[in-house]
């Protein structure tokens, strides 16, 4: 089990930037995929970003991309999130999680077991 805490949410003003961190209790480089969701007030949790283990490769929302960036710092298993032009709709709880598959991550959500607190975002307009 792993065990994943968000830090960095907060209030920002649309058309600014923000940046979360995930840290996790256990070795994640080689071993775990790692991706962000958010769950907005009365909606289903939704895929943002994965980045698999060695990081060589990122996965996007349509909603985010060009606007988001994942990358992960394996020496610190860490994972960020640097959010930029950021919109209204864009307010959520952003939840960090790991699998060792990042096919998990990317289309079988429901399979997640590995899951943070959550960090909430809120951007006003």
């Amino acid at each position: 089990q792993v065990q994943l805490v968000e830090s960095g949410g907060g209030l920002v003003q649309a058309g600014g930037s923000l940046r979360v961190s995930c840290a996790a209790s256990v070795r994640t480089a080689g071993t775990y995929a790692m991706g962000w969701f958010r769950q907005a007030p009365g909606k289903e949790r939704e895929f943002v970003a994965a980045i698999t283990w060695g990081g060589g490769n990122t996965y996007y929302a349509e909603s985010v991309k060009g606007r988001f960036t994942i990358s992960r710092d394996n020496a610190k298993n860490t994972v960020y999130l640097q959010m930029n032009s950021l919109k209204p709709e864009d307010t959520a709880v952003y939840y960090c999680a790991a699998d060792p598959r990042i096919s998990t991550m990317t289309s079988e959500a429901h399979k997640l077991r590995n899951w943070g607190q959550g960090t909430q975002v809120t951007v006003s307009s």
